[in-house]
């Protein structure tokens, strides 16, 4: 987050925050970009658990012993990859490429993540309780390939707008590939780079 606030300082004007599924794992990365007030599109592993928009806390009814303190959410959480699988999946367009429009097939609803406190609960034993409310975003590829998202985009954002968003880190990839080939950053190791002037 040190160097995202560092180019905040700076008055840099950019539109949001993309990053793949090794960073939007993340519940405290991606909690931290909410507190900052960023909008963000990031991957997540299939296995992400999240809940239904409209879970509610409520209070279990104690069969016998002391009566509960905590809430507990009224349903399980569940994968995205599950939440998803019986979504409506839409083609969509999001821009042109060199060999025609760039498209594939996405659902999307909204859920809360389970990135909260955790929590003992029942014989579910220590879980994450509902987080922010945001969208889940699935991409299935034209090769079979299954992709998965979330995004903290208003939720009135029509699904042309999601997909493209979550597309667009396509342009930081592909200039990344690039540096690496043209200019052999995958071969620059400044971190290891020590001053042999001494």
């Amino acid at each position: 987050m040190a160097g995202i606030d560092r180019v905040r300082s700076a008055a840099a004007r950019f539109g949001g925050i993309l990053a793949d599924a090794g960073y939007g794992l993340s519940g405290p990365f991606r909690q931290a970009l909410t507190e900052r007030g960023l909008t963000w599109a990031v991957g997540i592993p299939h296995k992400q658990k999240v809940y239904p928009a409209k879970v509610a806390l409520i209070f279990p009814v104690a069969g016998r012993g002391r009566p509960r303190k905590n809430h507990v959410p009224d349903v399980p959480s569940r994968p995205a990859q599950q939440i998803l699988g019986k979504a409506k999946w839409q083609a969509v367009s999001w821009r042109r490429g060199t060999k025609g429009k760039l498209s594939a097939r996405f659902a999307a609803m909204r859920v809360r993540v389970a990135d909260g406190p955790p929590q003992r609960l029942g014989n579910l034993g220590q879980q994450h309780l509902p987080g922010e409310e945001v969208w889940l975003v699935g991409e299935y590829r034209s090769t079979g390939e299954r992709k998965y998202y979330l995004s903290n985009l208003p939720a009135d954002t029509p699904l042309n707008k999601l997909a493209g968003a979550i597309k667009a880190r396509w342009v930081c990839e592909q200039a990344h590939q690039q540096l690496k080939e043209e200019l052999g950053l995958d071969h620059f190791e400044g971190r290891s780079w020590q001053d042999m002037r001494s």
